[in-house]
C-alpha cells in the first residue's frame, strides 16, 4: 500500500508539473545546462533549459539587467538519512525560477544574478539533521559566472532550498553549485 501512495502521489505531482511546464516547453529552448553541487552530507546532479527574457532594465554603460526562465530536473543523494551515517535517500525534483541576471549588452563576459523559484520534491527531504517537511519548496540562488565567445557559460552559486515557514520542521538545506551551460 505504501508503495501505490508514493506512485499515486509521484504521478499527480508529474501532471501537475507538466501542466505548469508544458507552456514553457513549447517555445524555442535558449539554452540548456548540467549542474553538480553538494551541501549538509547530499550531492546534487541537475539538467536544465533556460529561455531568455526580452525585456531589459537599467540599461547602462555597456549593461543591463536582463534574465531568464530556468526549468530543472534535479536528484539529490543523501548519506545521512534521518541522520545516520550511510543510510542514503534519493529525492527527485522539478523545479522553475525566473532568475535576474546582471551582465553586459553583448551577453558575454561576467556576470552576477540571483532568483528564487518553486520546486516540487518527490519525497520529504531528512539528512544529517536537516529536515524539510513539505514536498513544494522554494529555492533561491546568488551566483555569478562568465560567457565565453564561443556561447559557454561557466557559473558558480550558492543555493537555499526552504519551504519559507509553511510547515514545520524547516530546517532548509544549502547546495554549493558548479555549473556549465550552453547558450544557444
Amino acid at each position: 500500500m505504501k508503495k501505490m501512495n508514493r506512485y499515486l502521489s509521484g504521478s499527480i505531482v508529474a501532471i501537475a508539473c507538466a501542466g505548469i511546464f508544458l507552456p514553457l516547453t513549447c517555445r524555442a529552448v535558449d539554452g540548456a545546462s548540467l549542474e553538480y553541487g553538494e551541501g549538509n552530507k547530499t550531492k546534487l546532479v541537475r539538467a536544465g533549459m533556460q529561455w531568455k527574457w526580452a525585456k531589459k532594465w537599467w540599461e547602462s554603460n555597456g549593461t543591463h539587467i536582463g534574465g531568464y526562465w530556468d526549468l530543472g530536473l534535479s536528484r539529490w543523494h543523501a548519506s545521512r538519512y534521518k541522520g545516520v551515517p550511510g543510510n542514503t535517500q534519493d529525492i527527485t525534483v522539478i523545479g522553475l525560477t525566473p532568475v535576474f541576471r546582471l551582465q553586459r549588452d553583448a551577453g558575454k563576459g561576467f556576470y552576477f544574478e540571483g532568483g528564487i523559484g518553486v520546486n516540487l520534491l518527490s519525497e520529504l527531504y531528512n539528512n544529517n539533521d536537516r529536515q524539510l517537511s513539505t514536498s513544494f519548496e522554494f529555492g533561491d540562488h546568488i551566483g555569478a559566472g562568465y560567457v565565453f565567445s564561443n556561447n559557454l557559460d561557466l557559473g558558480l552559486k550558492a543555493q537555499h532550498f526552504s519551504n519559507g515557514g509553511i510547515k514545520n520542521p524547516n530546517s532548509g538545506t544549502n547546495f554549493v553549485i558548479l555549473r556549465v551551460s550552453y547558450v544557444f
